[in-house]
């Protein structure tokens, strides 16, 4: 089930308007409406991230020749019988319940991105900040299978996050310059990770990329 803004754009038109009814039961029975907050480490401030922008090698974007998913291999086991998808749901979400097998079967998330909120894990993808076909493009095509599985399951960097499903799939492998937050106010931050990710793993940015961010960036007020 979803809960989500009256405004929000969707094709599940039946399951949204059924949401809103039952966000106004909840509300007259005074359950709590606050939103969990996806909170992925390692943000840096506005002076770190712009000292890491300068500090980006701006180049030519690559091909997508030669590129496969497959080649980022994830979600990786990472605790127990928990991989790394279910690891970030429960980060990002709110009074999550997991069963034997370490998979979600109750919670509250809070989709940054676009501000809705889901009560159901199959509607939150965990998206890449940094696509993985962008990567391959950026300098991750001559990285090492081993290299790229950690960069596809980096829980130590603001590179995964809990969102809602289709909001990340409009996203793809869009980079800066032609996607960002359909919520304006999460811009700054998401410039923020995206501009960290690249930095630590020693991407490169291509100019109109780098444009952008320096845009998303100037918005930051820390």
């Amino acid at each position: 089930m979803r809960v989500t803004p009256v405004s929000a754009c969707s094709p599940r038109v039946t399951r949204h308007a059924a949401a809103v009814v039952l966000a106004a039961v909840a509300a007259l029975v005074g359950v709590s409406a606050q939103p969990a907050s996806a909170t992925p480490p390692g943000i840096p401030s506005k002076a770190t991230a712009q000292s890491q922008l300068n500090a980006l090698t701006v180049a030519t974007q690559g091909s997508t020749s030669g590129y496969s998913r497959d080649l980022f291999p994830h979600w990786i086991t990472v605790s127990g019988s928990c991989n790394t998808r279910e690891q970030v749901l429960k980060r990002d979400g709110t009074s999550v319940v997991v069963d034997s097998a370490c998979a979600a079967t109750s919670g509250r998330w809070y989709s940054p991105y676009d501000g809705a909120t889901w009560t159901a894990a199959s509607d939150v993808d965990i998206d890449h900040v940094v696509p993985l076909a962008e990567a391959w493009r950026s300098g991750a095509s001559s990285w090492t299978t081993s290299r790229r599985q950690s960069f596809a399951n980096d829980l130590t960097r603001p590179q995964l996050i809990a969102v809602t499903d289709n909001v990340n799939q409009s996203k793809g492998d869009q980079d800066p310059s032609t996607w960002q937050p359909p919520l304006s106010s999460y811009r700054c931050t998401y410039s923020k990770m995206w501009i960290t990710v690249k930095y630590s793993w020693g991407l490169t940015l291509q100019s109109s990329e780098k444009s952008a961010l320096q845009s998303m960036l100037n918005t930051c007020s820390s």
